[in-house]
């Protein structure tokens, strides 16, 4: 797998996750309330994955499924990492806290944003032709 592509893939991708974020909390959230806000901030996350894993998957080029899908996994690792220790250590978020992030009966709906992370390369390239 193309690591350090991967891992640039990863950032721009976690560069509109923020920008998201800045939405939700700034228009989203005073129009719509937090709790219309928050699950529709998370499949708007989702479809800003699988937009960027549409554009960026050319720049990877061919490649086999397994190597697609090792892609996605590297992307949700990266998203775990990121939220996990910069959530903890940067920004002085309790682990609990943290953990909340997975409790869709709030309306959070992360998860979602992981499973997109995880299959949109393979999704995009399957729809670009480009799965060996």
């Amino acid at each position: 797998m193309p690591v350090i592509k991967a891992s640039l893939a990863w950032l721009l991708i976690m560069l509109g996750a923020i920008a998201n974020g800045v939405a939700r909390q700034q228009l989203l959230e005073p129009v719509l309330g937090a709790a219309i806000a928050l699950p529709l901030s998370g499949v708007l996350l989702s479809l800003i994955i699988l937009l960027a894993s549409w554009l960026l998957v050319p720049w990877f080029g061919r490649a086999r499924a397994p190597t697609w899908l090792a892609i996605g996994i590297h992307w949700v690792a990266l998203t775990l990492l990121f939220e996990y220790l910069f959530g903890h250590f940067v920004a002085g978020i309790p682990w609990i806290e943290i953990w909340r992030v997975f409790d869709v009966t709030t309306g959070n709906l992360f998860s979602l944003a992981l499973l997109s992370a995880a299959l949109s390369p393979l999704l995009a390239a399957r729809l670009r032709g480009l799965v060996d």
